[in-house]
């Protein structure tokens, strides 16, 4: 059995695949050590770390440059949050996705949405059903297999119709025969179960402050849940506040507590 079929049946266990989203090889090996099953690239949180903004801000060859550390240092399956694409047409991204399967990513996040000066759009359905076909039928031809994740942005832009726009991309995503579909910052009960039971496909929710707790997410059929930038934000706070703890005290017994 390969990685990427080992990491697709990660999605169809009952219990919902607690994914470590990552930005480094130290970050990588917390979750390894903690005995997650698999880890998922962060594209904010990498970029943040590079000193760039997120939406494809970062070069991909710097963002391949940390991809790859992270595949030679830790043993558990990577996928790769791939935003849009990294590549201005097809044949771009799907060399960046080839590239990616070389060295042993077993899966990607592709988005449906876009950033304009700073601001993020949705594409029209028609515009990213031509291109995300145009991809799986490049990635067919070079007979490359990879998980395909794809993530719809209708709750994260706050959409008025956000469910029913979320509904129709799925149907969408299924004509396409793609592996998984991520929906970010979908947080009701509700929504989410309306969600599950529209489709076979797994569906992958993302960490928010109103999120159910995993065991309702594996009631409601959740099969991933990521944490996407906020566990590095996090850890930036608090590095801030000992920070300032130390200032405040002039010594370094903050650090030892």
């Amino acid at each position: 059995m390969t990685k990427i079929q080992d990491f697709k049946n990660l999605h169809q266990n009952e219990q919902p695949l607690l994914i470590g989203n990552v930005w480094n090889v130290q970050s990588a090996k917390v979750y390894e050590n903690l005995d997650y099953k698999a880890v998922a690239t962060s594209s904010s949180a990498v970029a943040h770390s590079l000193g760039y903004e997120d939406g494809e801000q970062i070069s991909f060859e710097e963002y391949f440059y940390i991809i790859e550390r992270i595949i030679k240092s830790v043993s558990i399956p990577l996928s790769v949050d791939l935003e849009s694409g990294y590549g201005n047409d097809v044949e771009k991204i799907v060399d960046n996705i080839s590239r990616l399967s070389e060295i042993g990513v077993v899966g990607i996040n592709l988005e449906d949405s876009f950033i304009i000066n700073g601001t993020r759009q949705l594409l029209d359905k028609e515009t990213f059903y031509k291109k995300l076909k145009a991809i799986i039928d490049g990635l067919n031809d070079k007979g490359i297999e990879i998980f395909i994740n794809i993530r719809t942005d209708t709750f994260l832009l706050g959409l008025e119709n956000a469910l029913n726009e979320t509904l129709e991309r799925i149907k969408m995503f299924e004509e396409l025969g793609v592996d998984g579909v991520f929906v970010p910052c979908i947080t009701s009960e509700k929504d989410i179960e309306a969600v599950t039971k529209s489709t076979k496909l797994p569906i992958n929710v993302m960490c928010m402050k109103d999120l159910p707790n995993f065991e309702t997410l594996q009631k409601l059929d959740i099969k991933r849940i990521s944490s996407g930038n906020f566990l590095n934000d996090y850890i930036y706070e608090n590095l801030k506040e000992i920070s300032q703890d130390i200032i405040s005290k002039q010594d370094f017994s903050p650090v030892f507590l």
